[in-house]
């Protein structure tokens, strides 16, 4: 009986277990259940919902600026620096869009308390109480209509283009009631949305801020989020008038710079600046650097809850320049000289020859590597005022002796006799000539009736070396016809003539006559063969060839860059060979031949009888050159042509004055450069003071003692500050 009872009890409370195992598993089941209903509800019901929500809780990569490489001179001196500067930035990660319009009003207003400038790209102006265009900004006017942004016609007004921009970004007419307030709000606007303003592109509303305004704006836009004053560093070029040509300046990145940049690979914010030319561009990569990662986090009600720098951004290299500041200042201060004493001279005459010599340029080589020392274009500009694109550079742009126009590199001018030396060579070279061989000059030579050659002289019967020495054209015609063109001009281009001389910003290629020419006659050769007809080559290719006659026929490439190092200046990236100079031809002209040229551009500064003779001819160091006139309409240009020392070449120069007339003048500017160069100045003070002379580059050379007045220029032909 008890036995019985026992096994009841058991089979009892087997049946109970069974019964919780089952209600638990129930009761799992319709827990997952729930999770997976709500699950569905998440992702498919409600997904769109949570996906914008989780849009405002998420990370931004925002890019840090790179510090941008420096540019100095091959002595270590800074002409194009970084130093700080200070601007106004809109945040968007911070700002409070409601109240964006507002910011901007205040931000103006406070602006203009110290008068300083926002950004302001709108080509709208108020004139008479009416939205106009303005008429200097034509290219602005295009982008603004451009199916882009306001997609208008050309015929469009200015006040259908303000209607359409207030409507494109809600501005508040009525708030906002003067047509200046709603102007200056939709300038900004449309602004930030040219420089795509965004999260992770912030907007700078103002750059290069006083001191002062920094405190202002620090002080009345504590309370309004999104306003940030940052530091950042900013180009500037110490001596700005040095070498603004070669330099070049940096300006904001463009649309199809932006989309170019990202085909090549290369990451550029939307607000950087980038080399527009010269040095700055042509070297972009080297001096750029990389940008760095800052990642902004936010949480679903917008605020920032963190910020991390994920990547540090690496500063750009830096360049050391072939320039010797000193050289390229003594360039500078001696084509403005002798430039105004061409045209003051030419003023005084009665017949007003030179009177119209306004520009020049002048290029400076060490023989030993073809690398520049010095290279200037006149007139020329401050780098410095050119970089803020405002009345100086609109007065340099319409300046109608073109001040930004690099002379030195990319004019191309007759050289006139010059080119002699070339014909020589090669026509001793060719064995059309020898020493022996003697021409009677007539001083009219009218082998072609159609194109006499008149000679400055009558020179009777002479050789090759008193051909040169006198400069004759009656003999350069003859053994020009001899020559041919087509072998003139071959040993033209050996020598670097009517070729790129490799320098590392824009060069022209120049125009050799006979190869370039559109048409040609045969009568043409024995102008071509005393340095006129369509003959037409830059300064520092006629360097370049002078280099290569006292390099014995070897010809260099001519280049600006000695060294890159990284910005620490810890580690070199590239240093340029100077015991093996890239070769770049040679002239094809034996030693001996060669020689004979030589010689006879030595007996030129010489010889009584030469053409430099009254220039050089008691110069303490011996000099060989060859000059030349050149026939323009107007006054002829004067070109001049030299190296020194004759028995050991160091340097060679060659000088362009642009309607000069006089030749003096021309040699005068190579003559100041070789004073440097050789310290004769210096030599002299020495002599006079029995002192010995300084070494010390500040005190040669300081921010005191620069007498810049010699770069800027006006029509009524003064030189003076542009305002």
């Amino acid at each position: 009986m008890i036995q019985i009872d026992d096994k009841e009890k058991q089979a009892e409370e087997k049946r109970f277990l069974n019964k919780r195992a089952i209600i638990c598993v129930l009761i799992l089941l319709v827990i997952f259940c729930g999770f997976a209903c709500r699950l569905f509800m998440w992702q498919i019901v409600e997904g769109k919902d949570y996906s914008k929500l989780a849009d405002t809780s998420t990370a931004y990569t925002v890019t840090t600026d790179a510090t941008r490489g420096e540019i100095l001179d091959r002595n270590g001196k800074g002409l194009a620096v970084n130093r700080t500067g200070y601007r106004i930035v809109l945040d968007k990660l911070y700002i409070d869009e409601d109240k964006l319009d507002d910011t901007i009003t205040s931000l103006i207003k406070l602006l203009k308390i110290r008068k300083e400038e926002w950004i302001d790209k709108l080509p709208i102006k108020i004139s008479n109480g009416k939205f106009k265009f303005k008429t200097s900004k034509k290219d602005e006017i295009k982008v603004l209509k451009s199916k882009d942004y306001l997609n208008l016609n050309d015929s469009d007004s200015a006040e259908t283009c303000m209607r359409l921009l207030l409507e494109r970004y809600k501005i508040d007419v009525k708030k906002y009631r003067t047509r200046q307030a709603l102007r200056n709000i939709a300038s900004v606007r449309y602004n930030m949305e040219r420089m795509w303003y965004s999260n992770t592109n912030p907007y700078i509303f103002a750059e290069g801020i006083s001191s002062d305004m920094l405190a202002i704006v620090s002080e009345n836009m504590q309370s309004v989020s999104g306003v940030e004053i940052q530091t950042y560093l900013t180009r500037y070029n110490p001596k700005g008038k040095i070498a603004p040509h070669i330099l070049g300046s940096l300006g904001s990145i463009t649309k199809e710079e932006y989309d170019k940049k990202k085909e090549e690979g290369k990451e550029y914010g939307l607000n950087d600046s980038i080399g527009k030319f010269g040095l700055e561009l042509s070297y972009e990569d080297q001096l750029k650097g990389t940008g760095g990662e800052r990642i902004v986090q936010k949480n679903a009600d917008g605020k920032v809850t963190k910020v991390v720098e994920s990547v540090n951004a690496k500063p750009g290299n830096t360049l050391y320049l072939t320039l010797d500041s000193k050289l390229q200042k003594v360039a500078n201060d001696a084509l403005k000289k002798e430039v105004n004493a061409a045209r003051n001279y030419g003023q005084s005459r009665g017949d007003g020859v030179g009177a119209d010599c306004h520009t020049g340029a002048v290029v400076m080589l060490n023989v030993k590597d073809f690398s520049v020392l010095a290279a200037s274009s006149y007139p020329t500009f401050d780098l410095n005022k050119y970089s803020k694109y405002g009345k100086y550079y609109v007065k340099l742009s319409t300046d109608k002796y073109s001040p930004i126009y690099n002379r030195a590199f990319v004019g191309s001018f007759a050289p006139g006799s010059v080119f002699k030396p070339c014909v020589a060579a090669a026509a001793l070279q060719e064995n059309i000539i020898d020493e022996g061989t003697f021409i009677t000059c007539t001083r009219v030579y009218d082998h072609y009736p159609t194109n006499p050659v008149k000679c400055l002289g009558t020179h009777g019967s002479i050789g090759v070396r008193t051909a040169i020495t006198k400069s004759c054209n009656y003999y350069f015609a003859e053994t020009g016809r001899r020559l041919g063109i087509d072998t003139m001009y071959l040993y033209a281009e050996k020598f670097g003539l009517g070729e790129k001389t490799g320098v590392e910003i824009e060069e022209s290629n120049g125009i050799l006559a006979g190869r370039d020419s559109k048409t040609w006659q045969e009568g043409n050769t024995v102008q071509a063969a005393i340095g006129q007809s369509d003959n037409a080559f830059t300064p520092v290719q006629l360097a370049t060839y002078t280099a290569t006659i006292a390099n014995n026929g070897k010809r260099y490439r001519t280049h600006l860059i000695k060294e890159i190092k990284n910005y620490e200046r810890t580690k070199t990236v590239f240093k340029y060979n100077t015991k093996k100079p890239e070769v770049e031809d040679t002239c094809g002209v034996s030693k001996y031949n060669l020689s004979v040229v030589q010689s006879a551009m030595r007996n030129v500064v010489v010889d009584p009888g030469g053409t430099a003779y009254s220039v050089f001819g008691n110069y303490s160091v011996p000099v060989a050159a060859k000059t030349g006139t050149a026939e323009n309409a107007g006054s002829d240009h004067t070109v001049f042509i030299c190296y020194a020392p004759y028995d050991k070449p160091k340097v060679a120069i060659a000088v362009v004055l642009e309607h000069g007339a006089q030749g003096r003048y021309s040699m005068n500017v190579a003559k100041a450069l070789l004073d440097e160069y050789f310290k004769l100045n210096k030599k002299k003070k020495v002599e006079e003071t029995s002192a010995p002379p300084s070494n010390d580059y500040d005190n040669d050379y300081n921010e005191n003692n620069d007498s810049e007045d010699y770069n800027d220029y006006n029509e009524n032909n003064e030189y003076s500050e542009y305002n």
